[in-house]
């Protein structure tokens, strides 16, 4: 395997493990030690996804010794995120299609629920952001 897709697969494994943390975040020294990373291997990954825009640090006193935290700002979207979208329950799906009668170009109910399911991400980027 190359080393770029070892690497890879590493940054996503260190993300993932971020994201499962939730809003509490993990503990730089902890993650690293899950994964047997050295600081220097785990600083530069989280680095990578610092500036990617998917994670912040945040110094921390833990124990008397400064480290950081480590919060995701971006959570992949899941199933529940699509829930309550309008389309699952539509009378017209079978209608529906880019050239249809009805479009999703057009759908004024899947508009108003993708704007609102953005509404809400944004809130929580930026309750993670403070």
């Amino acid at each position: 395997m190359p080393r770029e897709s070892k690497e890879d697969d590493l940054i996503s494994l260190v993300y993932k493990l971020v994201i499962e943390s939730g809003d509490k975040g993990i503990l730089q020294s902890e993650l690293w030690k899950k994964l047997n990373l050295t600081s220097r291997d785990g600083s530069r990954i989280a680095t990578r996804l610092e500036k990617r825009k998917l994670i912040k640090r945040e110094r921390v006193l833990e124990d008397g010794r400064w480290t950081y935290r480590i919060k995701p700002l971006l959570i992949p979207l899941s199933v529940e995120s699509i829930a309550d979208a309008p389309c699952i329950t539509c009378p017209l799906f079978s209608k529906c299609y880019d050239e249809g009668e009805i479009s999703p170009r057009t759908c004024t109910k899947i508009e108003r629920w993708v704007m609102s399911e953005y509404q809400q991400h944004l809130v929580s980027v930026r309750k993670n952001e403070t």
